[in-house]
């Protein structure tokens, strides 16, 4: 018996005996899960003998039967639902192993981001599984609308932004972009924009599209920038102009065309797209703005800031604009898309410390996000709304909102040739200091 890693929590390993399990207690397991059916062959223990050795050695045991040809979407949830509610390091088991590796990448990339097929290769060659054996394996089951996406995360402001790249075609998205501000020297740089045009280069990838989910109040866009590199559109909610005409009286601006002429394209809900040859599709997610919409490209869905990875719930629902009560509904429309569909959040703050995550899925969320989990409507509206009156606004929410209504332009210069931000006071009254 010879655990194999695959990530920090999960490992496989080819056939057990009850004599393993001992072992594997001692070396830090607390789950193992058996997707070898009983009878393959004479020589294996079976799923009781496997089951009462995983209870003497004090290890949970599942039994997630399964062959190359019949992994059902049943067996895929279950799966990642294990390994989620185990307490500690999970082996997977099944006659080589390989089984068990191809139902982890089946159930979306549970605990890690940014497996490439080559990581994934690499990973199975450790297993026994020859490399062209598991590339045309993944060819045939995971690439089937399955996007690259490689995120940037922007420690200044907790966002983290995305390309969303398909494999075949080499075609792109860009997601929610940052144009860098340092709100004490008001100077404004283009280094987080710059990376992700260079991992466009250094990818051979063309760009398709600049999208924004919503007018983020903690950060500039960069998606005019970035249009000026590329050429390519850019596109926002439809809703964007029930925000600018929000904001538009704060900052006073009479003659702003609230309009969403600044973007190429206005998108409604249901409206749909592509990524190279992967199908895109737009839903309307108000709650945390008016604007708010979420992007499903084939089986990612970019959440914005409507949740968070799960052991940081949801996202406040305060702003001038925002509902509690209409967050919950856009929730339960996110968490209605399939249980092995990958979500990617807007932000993430790092609680504890711990390294920054922006990658769930819609299994873990349901399982694992105290924000969802036994949680009710009114419950939840309840838990939001007095956590939001304890939160200040973000520090750049009225330098951010000018230039983001406006499609990531900064004001124009003034006679002297610099540009000026406008700063309403007192226009956020009741907020929290």
């Amino acid at each position: 018996m010879k655990p194999i890693p695959v990530t920090q929590k999960l490992s496989v390993a080819a056939q057990l005996q009850p004599d393993d399990f001992q072992e594997l207690s001692r070396l830090g397991f607390k789950t193992v899960i058996n997707n070898r059916p009983d009878g393959e062959e004479a020589s294996q223990p079976g799923t009781d003998a496997e089951a009462a050795a995983a209870k003497a050695a004090g290890l949970d045991y599942v039994f997630i039967p399964v062959t190359s040809s019949s992994m059902t979407d049943s067996d895929v949830r279950r799966f990642a639902e294990a390994i989620v509610a185990s307490d500690g390091p999970v082996l997977a088991h099944c006659r080589s192993g390989a089984r068990s590796f191809y139902m982890w990448v089946l159930a979306g990339d549970v605990d890690v981001q940014g497996f490439s097929d080559d990581k994934l290769v690499a990973v199975a060659s450790n297993i026994g599984i020859a490399p062209d054996a598991s590339r045309a394996w993944l060819a045939t089951h995971r690439r089937t609308g399955k996007p690259d996406v490689k995120g940037f995360y922007d420690s200044r402001t907790g966002s983290i932004q995305y390309v969303v790249s398909d494999p075949t075609t080499k075609r792109c998205a860009i997601i929610d972009p940052v144009l860098d501000y340092d709100e004490k020297s008001a100077t404004t740089k283009t280094e987080h924009a710059d990376e992700i045009l260079g991992y466009v280069t250094d990818e051979g990838l063309t760009v398709e599209w600049i999208l924004d989910t919503h007018p983020h109040a903690d950060h500039f866009s960069a998606a005019r920038y970035l249009k000026e590199k590329t050429g390519a559109p850019t596109a926002i909610g439809a809703h964007v102009v029930d925000v600018q005409a929000l904001w538009k009286d704060i900052y006073n601006w009479p003659d702003f065309p609230a309009d969403g002429s600044q973007w190429d394209r206005l998108f409604n809900e249901g409206d749909t797209f592509k990524v190279g040859t992967i199908d895109a599709r737009v839903m309307f997610s108000p709650g945390h703005t008016l604007a708010s919409i979420t992007y499903v490209i084939g089986e990612a869905a970019f959440v914005h800031d409507t949740l968070f990875v799960p052991d940081s719930g949801t996202a406040r629902a305060d702003f001038p604009g925002g509902s509690a009560r209409v967050l919950w509904k856009s929730i339960q429309d996110i968490l209605a898309l399939p249980d092995q569909t990958r979500i990617f959040t807007g932000h993430d703050y790092q609680p504890g410390g711990r390294k920054a995550l922006w990658e769930s899925t819609v299994a873990v969320q349901k399982h694992s996000n105290p924000h969802i989990a036994g949680q009710t409507e009114e419950s939840f509206v309840a838990l939001r709304e007095a956590r939001d009156a304890t939160l200040p606004m973000p520090k750049l929410i009225l330098h951010a909102l000018q230039v983001n209504i406006n499609g990531g332009r900064l004001p124009e210069p003034e006679s002297n040739g610099r540009r000026y931000l406008k700063i309403p006071l007192d226009a956020l009254e009741g907020a929290a200091w």
